[in-house]
């Protein structure tokens, strides 16, 4: 028996199967796709003012507070505590949803809801301190194929019980908290890593497999550690040996990470090319939870469903497909993006305002689910393309902190956008208004990554005109 666990704790096929079941369970939340439907409905009983302007900026709030020091704490405690963490807020969070009523407990939801999705970097950093480097890429598609998988299933379940089985949205959540729990239970059963990417290293540095390869198992997060662009600083250098816990005192050795964390990061934004990216990055995440966090506010808006048929679950299912597809496409496309990328970034995130603008001024519900599938499947597109040009750059860790830099700075700027649009304490503005906001919000992304594009593809064509002059 020890010599079977012993096995069992060496192979990467158990902690792979163990973290896609829990990111499977815990991604499979039927009722989420008719969230706003149940609070405005006669079991919660609250106006869509109070969702829109007092409930929901709370998970924004929440979500920018814990970011930074979960973050942190799951390098330093490895990753297995906060998912257990994780599973425990996402328990909470529905038990509340269930049997909690009123404004403020519903806050408390959006709260707890917040420490949940604080805590999702641990489900990919774990499987990494538990594999190889020589099993990254499969693991990395079967984590990322797992969820997606999950996302799907849970919306168009939850839309046929809805539709065909005449199930209550109090069921649904009921499903929902049976689903969370089990991959809660699940969590229990991984090995607990022994290193972790900053606080508890045990090697001077490991990679990702190439993006070219990764991105063909659906926008993989796996950097790699490739030449980086002529020009830049060097980006890829990892945290060096001096960092090894095992040299220094507890104390002295969390201070020298940090610093070293923060040196990292002065040097990967000192490249141009990966400042841009991240600009994008961090503008158009912001404006994309954003309209996630009240799509379905507007969709309740358009057709109430107290009166109206909903289909919202369908409605999502496709637009997990339709991203998941257009991020597989990147992989087959044959694409000079140093060159062409800043375009590309121009003429969908302008793609993306003119969905939310359709959605502002339209009052048909059905245009309003066209514009939202537009909308999810450029973003899709681009984010898996702004994530390899950053990765390419990038060591494993230099990546990890990249990204988990990124989305802060996006959580601060969509929490600007929530207190000054959303929050009943700021303008309070309506649904509709709002996604005029985020349209324009869209179109100046889009305006800037036009401009500089444009500025870039001439500036290479003058350049090439002199040198064809001067030989």
């Amino acid at each position: 028996m020890d010599c079977w666990k012993g096995d069992v704790g060496r192979s990467w096929i158990y902690p792979t199967l163990i973290i896609c079941a829990n990111g499977f369970f815990s991604t499979m939340r039927p009722s989420e796709s008719f969230l706003t439907p149940y609070l405005t409905g006669p079991d919660k009983n609250l106006t869509i003012e109070e969702v829109t302007n007092q409930i929901f900026p709370v998970w924004t709030y929440s979500y920018l507070v814990l970011l930074f020091p979960v973050f942190l704490i799951t390098d330093y405690v490895r990753y297995k505590p906060i998912l257990l963490l994780q599973g425990v807020s996402f328990i909470i969070t529905w038990l509340l949803l269930l049997f909690a009523h009123g404004v403020a407990a519903m806050q408390v939801v959006e709260f707890f809801y917040g420490m949940v999705t604080a805590s999702e970097v641990a489900y990919y950093a774990y499987i990494y301190s538990v594999v190889s480097t020589d099993h990254y890429q499969r693991v990395t598609s079967y984590c990322r194929s797992i969820t997606l998988v999950a996302a799907t299933v849970a919306a168009v379940l939850g839309q046929l019980l809805v539709s065909l089985a005449n199930v209550s949205y109090f069921h649904l959540n009921a499903i929902t908290l049976a689903s969370v729990s089990l991959a809660f239970v699940c969590s229990f059963f991984l090995p607990m890593p022994q290193k972790s990417m900053f606080f508890h290293r045990k090697d001077v540095s490991e990679t990702f497999p190439a993006p070219d390869k990764v991105v063909a198992t659906v926008c993989s997060d796996g950097p790699s550690s490739c030449q980086e662009d002529k020009g830049s600083a060097p980006a890829d250098r990892g945290p060096t040996a001096e960092q090894q816990p095992d040299k220094a005192k507890p104390q002295n050795h969390v201070l020298r990470v940090l610093v070293q964390l923060s040196q990292d990061l002065r040097d990967c934004y000192s490249s141009r090319k990966l400042l841009y990216w991240s600009l994008w990055w961090a503008l158009a995440t912001a404006g994309f939870n954003q309209v996630l966090n009240y799509i379905q506010v507007l969709w309740d808006f358009r057709a109430p469903s107290h009166s109206s048929a909903v289909y919202n679950g369908a409605v999502e299912a496709i637009a997990t497909f339709l991203g998941s597809a257009t991020s597989m496409a990147v992989g087959y496309v044959k694409v000079n993006w140093d060159l062409s990328g800043e375009l590309a970034l121009g003429i969908f995130s302008a793609m993306d305002a003119g969905s939310l603008f359709l959605m502002h001024f339209t009052d048909n519900i059905w245009a309003c689910y066209a514009g939202y599938l537009v909308f999810k499947a450029c973003y899709m597109l681009l984010i898996t393309i702004a994530t390899f040009q950053i990765a390419v750059n990038l060591s494993m860790e230099r990546y990890a902190l990249m990204f988990g830099f990124n989305n802060f700075v996006a959580l601060v700027i969509q929490t600007i956008l929530t207190v000054v649009v959303v929050d009943s304490k700021g303008l309070g503005l309506d649904i509709s208004t709002q996604f005029l906001i985020y349209g324009s919000y869209f179109a100046f992304i889009a305006g800037i990554f036009l401009i500089r594009s444009i500025h870039t593809i001439i500036s290479i064509k003058c350049r090439n005109t002199t040198v064809a002059g001067e030989s």
